[in-house]
């Protein structure tokens, strides 16, 4: 894929959840690994709007070479892909479901949501949930970056998901996977629910490791 490609499939991707109301306002962000960095959305900038020659584009140490400034959590986009040597792109949204998930009390820290459907488990796997951050704050980094060393996707307390995937396309498809699967714990909460058992995870982890 060339770099002119790259910037138009962030946009691209970027609209199509801004307009299916996966992220708000100017929030989420979104990144790419290319040859010689990677690409990322600008600070302050709407997903729904983002312009293909204004990306910030940054060198392999994470420095900023080209475009508008990127977004304020660069710093955890560089923390999954220091510790996951096959991401391709990173994805942080702040999808109203996952995020009211992140909010509850008493939930598995370890494991936020349970196995509700296969395509959870094969696009998602554990979701940890990471303690509470101001915005901004570099120690964020740092707590993803521990996690991202067993985990593709994690859950930010009173924040929202951030996934990698090996390509854009397969980050995406884990980030709605995962609230989908947030929206429906949310509507099975409180009641009897019938999940997947252990051995049909096991199952589903050795025939699609999670991308």
């Amino acid at each position: 894929m060339s770099e002119a490609q790259a910037r138009e499939l962030i946009c691209e991707m970027g609209r199509s959840m801004f307009e299916r109301r996966l992220t708000f306002g100017s929030s989420g962000n979104i990144s790419l690994r290319t040859d010689d960095g990677w690409l990322m959305t600008p600070t302050g900038s709407s997903l729904g709007r983002l312009d293909p020659a204004r990306l910030s584009k940054l060198d392999d140490t994470g420095r900023l070479v080209s475009g508008d400034a990127p977004t304020k959590e660069s710093f955890l986009h560089l923390a999954m892909y220091r510790e996951r040597a096959k991401a391709g792109a990173v994805v942080h949204l702040h999808s109203t479901h996952s995020v009211a998930v992140s909010c509850l009390d008493g939930i598995d820290h370890e494991d936020v949501l349970p196995p509700i459907t296969a395509y959870y488990v094969m696009r998602v796997g554990k979701l940890p949930l990471i303690p509470y951050y101001a915005p901004g704050d570099k120690a964020l980094g740092e707590a993803v970056g521990r996690a991202a060393a067993r985990h593709n996707a994690m859950l930010l307390a009173n924040h929202g998901p951030v996934v990698a995937g090996t390509s854009l396309s397969a980050a995406v498809d884990a980030i709605e996977e995962l609230e989908e699967t947030a929206r429906l714990y949310l509507l099975l909460h409180g009641r009897p629910t019938r999940y997947l058992t252990p051995e049909q995870v096991e199952d589903l982890k050795r025939r699609f490791p999670p991308q």
